[in-house]
């Protein structure tokens, strides 16, 4: 057996973790951290950004302190779950699939690759490769391609193809597959309780396809109890290392999500998840909590390194596996002229367009129709919508008022609380009840008892039109390419071609 010092086990360690941190610009004291424990590879968020010149100094200066191994990634996947909103604004999975058009995302993809190369990653967590088969998933929902394991590895390959073509790597997520879960794994550990039989037909087969060409992969905290019974996912050996490695012969390089997500640390503790992360199969652990945690985490991991309950020869493969990454996909600064950047913001206009879907609620037998221009309507909409941690904020009620007052006369009914809401007070009064829903979260059966909107506008969980029986018009999202979109519609300069990428609705390309 192979000696290594606890100096070695600790260099060792800190090369196969991804951090995350709270500045907007690099500290003294962070670049010493990060020097100290041989951290090369971070993950930025929303709170790290402020706009293109910060971020672009702030992983310039992350690239001069981890140096020319550095992996800096970040969550652009387009829709709700984008982290620079400044950069051309990609539609969610769900409007691509409702497209389905390769060549459209392979467009998308490589668009949103030049973005963010431009602000210094490269690293993009995205494509999803989950299955809309669940449509009461509180976490997934229109960031999959759809329900259909083909089309959606299809649509999601081209994705990524288009990205690596602009030098961006991939990680499709989140394997085995996040679709079929009713819990959030950010809150808690979900179980998907599937025969092998069953998951190779749908969860498993896009991963076992995307696995032929995908740079890396992530893994899900959900446990499958017919193939693992005592590990979820991320620390299961007979997935990651029976399925993925041996099975499937796969060489890219396998990160966790990040592990301070309750269904990990809330159960096994941050540096005992990490151990078994590694020995299951995973290349590198996503130590996403704070300086405590990622702390606790190296420690566990040099111990674990300098005791052998991680064979030499194993680590070898897995630093062998991030230097092949990071020297094919190398974290370079960025330029983004003008002239790309709206080519670029074009594109992504013309695919959110594309991707409206309508959806005729089959209780009114009504199609969702634009009312006239100057029509007296009134919206009714949540208020403000915060961040869930997992996607940026929803759009606030104010926006939606001022778009639709370009076209009619509109008067604004808010609340905070779907369920604690008196619907029934709306009045009867010869207006245009038009409902905007903004939020992830579904609706209960007491709104859909309660009260009926002439039109709903889908403007972030394309499920909730199930919950309110009302003709409706989806976008997939609220960003404002879609808002855009939306208002193209309404005023009649466009027509909703997409199709629902999930069987049981009724969509049509007429309205």
């Amino acid at each position: 057996m192979t000696t290594i010092s606890i100096q070695e086990a600790r260099r060792i360690a800190g090369q196969l973790i991804m951090i995350r941190m709270p500045e907007t610009e690099l500290s003294t004291d962070m670049a010493s951290y990060l020097r100290e424990h041989h951290i090369r590879a971070i993950c930025l968020f929303r709170q790290n950004m402020r706009d293109q010149a910060q971020l672009s100094k702030l992983t310039s200066d992350l690239r001069a302190v981890m140096g020319k191994e550095a992996l800096i990634a970040i969550d652009q996947e387009g829709g709700a779950v984008v982290r620079a909103t400044w950069v051309p604004h990609a539609p969610a999975a769900m409007s691509l699939g409702a497209s389905d058009d390769p060549e459209l995302c392979y467009q998308v993809g490589a668009a949103v690759a030049r973005g963010v190369k431009s602000l210094g990653f490269n690293w993009n967590f995205a494509p999803v490769l989950d299955l809309n088969n669940n449509v009461f998933n509180p976490v997934i929902s229109e960031r999959s391609f759809g329900a259909d394991p083909m089309k959606a590895e299809r649509l999601a390959s081209a994705w990524m193809a288009g990205s690596l073509s602009e030098g961006v790597a991939c990680c499709v997520k989140h394997f085995p597959g996040h679709g079929d879960t009713h819990v959030d794994s950010h809150r808690d550990l979900p179980e998907v309780d599937k025969s092998r039989e069953e998951l190779n037909q749908l969860e498993l087969l896009p991963f076992q396809n995307a696995a032929k060409h995908a740079p890396a992969m992530m893994t899900a905290h959900i446990v499958y109890p017919q193939i693992d019974p005592d590990n979820p996912a991320t620390m299961s050996r007979t997935i990651l290392h029976g399925i993925l490695r041996e099975e499937w012969n796969y060489h890219g390089v396998v990160i966790t999500d990040g592990m301070d997500m309750h269904a990990i640390a809330g159960r096994y503790g941050v540096g005992a998840a990490a151990v078994k992360a590694l020995a299951a199969g995973a290349d590198m652990v996503m130590a996403l909590g704070n300086t405590q945690t990622q702390i606790e985490t190296l420690d566990a991991l040099t111990a674990a390194i300098a005791s052998g309950d991680i064979p030499f020869a194993e680590l070898q493969k897995k630093l062998a596996r991030i230097r092949h990454l990071v020297e094919t996909y190398p974290s370079r600064a960025g330029n983004y002229d003008a002239s790309t950047d709206q080519t670029d913001h074009a594109l992504m206009q013309q695919a959110w367009q594309r991707g409206l879907s309508v959806y005729h609620d089959p209780q009114t037998g009504k199609e969702p129709n634009p009312p006239t221009p100057g029509s007296q309507v009134r919206l009714i909409i949540r208020a403000d919508v915060v961040s869930d941690g997992v996607s940026e904020a929803g759009i606030p009620a104010t926006q939606v008022a001022t778009m639709l007052r370009d076209l009619y006369d509109v008067e604004v009914v808010t609340f905070d609380d779907a369920d604690n809401f008196n619907w029934a007070s709306i009045p009867k009064d010869g207006r245009i009840n038009i409902l905007a829903s903004t939020v992830r979260i579904r609706y209960s059966a007491k709104v859909r008892e309660q009260w009926q909107p002439d039109l709903h506008l889908v403007l972030w969980n394309p499920f909730q039109c199930l919950d309110i029986a009302a003709p409706a018009l989806i976008t997939y999202g609220f960003a404002q390419p879609a808002m855009t979109a939306l208002s193209n519609w309404l005023a009649g300069r466009a027509v909703a071609k997409g199709v629902i990428p999930v069987q049981g609705f009724e969509s049509s390309a007429k309205v």
